[in-house]
């Protein structure tokens, strides 16, 4: 299987104490895989000339890399690069390594961002770094969201932009980040029929692995 097809994203469990940061709110665990799809940009991201068997290579010896699919499970790559390839990663009774996966923080955006803007704000800023670094996930996804307004094109621009811009303060501080996705106004978790509703949808959710 080429490592273009192999998708590097996933997260597991992790409780963060809302207290952490204001506006962003741990939250009761979620399956990944029904927010989180497969991202080639994640995959980008994951097989770098840093991975751990390029770092081998480069000093005379293999170190195979492990990386995870949508549902947590770990994979075995056996070369990182465009011709390489990987197996799933086994116990000794033959089943799959998998980890548990939970929605670990959610940003309501009109705390972080301007409004149709995806500059987050400095205070907003701040909240992730501590956020970040005070969590123990080996890694983590972020999943941007809006309410119904604009088009549908520009609602998941604007979506993943924001996202982005979240994922981009956690790799300044350390952070694995393995998945950045957008969804604009499609994945509601309140009715956009009203402004309270639109508010709790116009959010940022931060997925975990541990």
């Amino acid at each position: 299987m080429g490592i273009r097809n192999l998708v590097a994203a996933g997260l597991a469990g992790l409780s963060l104490v809302a207290s952490i940061a204001p506006g962003l709110s741990g939250v009761a665990a979620l399956g990944m895989a029904a927010v989180v799809l497969p991202s080639s940009e994640a995959q980008a991201q994951a097989f770098t000339r840093d991975t751990p068997s390029q770092q081998g290579r480069d000093q005379g010896q293999y170190i195979p890399n492990v990386a995870l699919t949508p549902d947590g499970c770990e994979v075995w790559v056996l070369d990182d690069g465009a011709e390489g390839y990987a197996s799933n990663r086994l116990t000794r009774q033959g089943v799959p390594v998998c980890r548990r996966q939970n929605v670990c923080g959610v940003m309501n955006t009109d705390q972080y961002f301007a409004t149709d803007r995806y500059r987050v704000s400095k205070a907003g800023r701040a909240r992730l770094v501590e956020f970040f670094r005070a969590s123990d996930a080996t890694a983590f996804a972020i999943v941007g969201h809006t309410d119904s307004r604009a088009s549908d094109e520009y609602n998941m621009r604007l979506s993943y932009n924001r996202a982005n811009a979240v994922a981009a303060i956690g790799r300044e501080v350390g952070a694995r980040i393995v998945d950045v996705r957008g969804y604009g106004e499609r994945l509601p978790v309140a009715s956009n029929n009203s402004a309270a509703g639109m508010a709790k949808n116009r959010r940022v959710e931060i997925l975990c692995y541990q």
